[in-house]
């Protein structure tokens, strides 16, 4: 198997195990490096597998059908691999102040539905980085954090 091959094989049970319908976080301690950076514009980076278990857990409590699929196949080159995805969750668990432009208070009912491209490097088989750019202002406007004017 061809590094590109077993990187997108490492990447994919990423996605599936911590995007996915049900998260799974030892993947974390499995596949990601310990200095592991994880950003994407809705939120604070975060680096470090206790920092991206901690955020995982606080965004699912919030948003308890949170899912992620893909939306194309993996491409990979060298040590990266891309990934185009959609997803969304409901917010129907606690407040959740995570995002950078403001919070949301309990159970808002609020549904958000999104789209990203994410870029992944692995070193050694570990996931190095995550660096996505999401439909940030879509997921926000949904949930009512940017107001639109009509």
């Amino acid at each position: 198997m061809s590094i590109e091959e077993n990187n997108k094989a490492i990447v994919g049970r990423w996605f599936t195990s911590f995007w996915g319908e049900t998260c799974d976080l030892s993947i974390v301690d499995e596949i990601a490096s310990p200095d592991m950076l994880l950003h994407y514009s809705l939120h604070e980076p975060r680096r470090g597998r206790d920092d991206i278990k901690a955020f995982m857990t606080d965004f699912r409590e919030a948003f308890p059908d949170l899912n992620f699929w893909g939306a194309a196949e993996l491409i990979a080159e060298g040590d990266y691999v891309v990934g185009r995805w959609e997803g969304g969750g409901t917010h129907t668990g606690p407040a959740f102040d995570d995002f950078l432009v403001g919070g949301l208070p309990a159970a808002t009912g609020r549904k958000m539905r999104f789209t990203g491209t994410t870029v992944l490097r692995l070193r050694d088989g570990k996931i190095v980085e995550e660096i996505g750019l999401d439909d940030g202002v879509k997921a926000l406007t949904q949930l009512g954090l940017i107001k639109t004017t009509v």
